[in-house]
């Protein structure tokens, strides 16, 4: 800061494009801010913002700690899912956060509980924002058998690695469901599945995601999506809204 530097935080970076020109200034990055404790009286968890969410899921579980199975397919930290409001499966962070600590410019620490994060589908007042979560509180509920937890948990898994494209590297789920429409039928229905440019791939196996086919630059990912934004808005008159986060320089379109 005191250099005038920009300054850029990530955690997993799983729901993230970047630039092909890359980030200006300062880039952090809080994966490895990884620290978690579980208060067995409270069923609690509070966890550094670098911790993979699927690694609590897991522990949750084992625990008979219900509330976080939906977050077994989520490949990002903590951090990322409470400023994104990060779901699946019916469930989202804002079910089960109680508070989360940031770190503003100034340096100083500021608790912040639900009514200030303003949650909402896919969004939080944290967005845009240059405050770093540093960890959260999560609440479950205790009581469950261990073992149906991880049945369900399992499941889950299981669900998304059949519906989703594992295989290839992306950037995860691109657009915002369209209430009561889902992004990836929108697509397909529109014909659109395989649709490529460059390395880019609309997947034929979830169309709301896009996959690196091989050599696909950010510009490439970028282009399909004005592709299919525009494509579904001519034939349904819905405007799909990224959900993916774009950083850096894109053109301008």
């Amino acid at each position: 800061m005191e250099q005038g530097l920009p300054i850029t935080v990530i955690g997993a970076g799983s729901n993230l494009l970047i630039s092909d020109q890359g980030l200006p200034g300062l880039v952090l990055c809080t994966r490895h801010l990884r620290d978690s404790q579980f208060d067995v009286d409270r069923a609690q968890i509070i966890a550094a913002s670098g911790e993979p969410i699927v690694r609590l899921a897991w522990q949750a579980a084992e625990r008979g700690w219900s509330g976080l199975e939906w977050a077994i397919g989520i490949p990002g930290t903590v951090g990322g899912v409470v400023v994104m409001n990060a779901g699946a499966h019916q469930g989202c962070m804002a079910d089960v956060l109680t508070q989360t600590e940031v770190l503003n410019l100034n340096g100083a620490i500021e608790t912040l509980g639900l009514l200030d994060l303003q949650y909402r589908y896919r969004s939080s007042s944290l967005q845009g924002s240059d405050r770093l979560v540093t960890q959260a509180t999560l609440q479950l509920q205790p009581g469950h058998d261990p073992t149906a937890l991880l049945t369900t948990t399992r499941a889950y898994l299981e669900q998304r690695h059949t519906t989703q494209p594992y295989h290839l590297p992306s950037c995860g789920s691109v657009f915002r469901n369209p209430k009561p429409y889902k992004a990836g039928w929108l697509i397909e229905q529109t014909g659109l599945k395989g649709y490529q440019i460059g390395g880019a791939q609309v997947s034929h196996r979830h169309a709301n995601f896009i996959v690196n086919c091989g050599g696909a630059t950010a510009t490439d990912v970028f282009d399909v999506i004005h592709t299919v934004q525009h494509r579904v808005n001519q034939q349904w008159s819905i405007w799909l809204e990224p959900e993916v986060k774009m950083l850096g320089q894109f053109p301008v379109v």
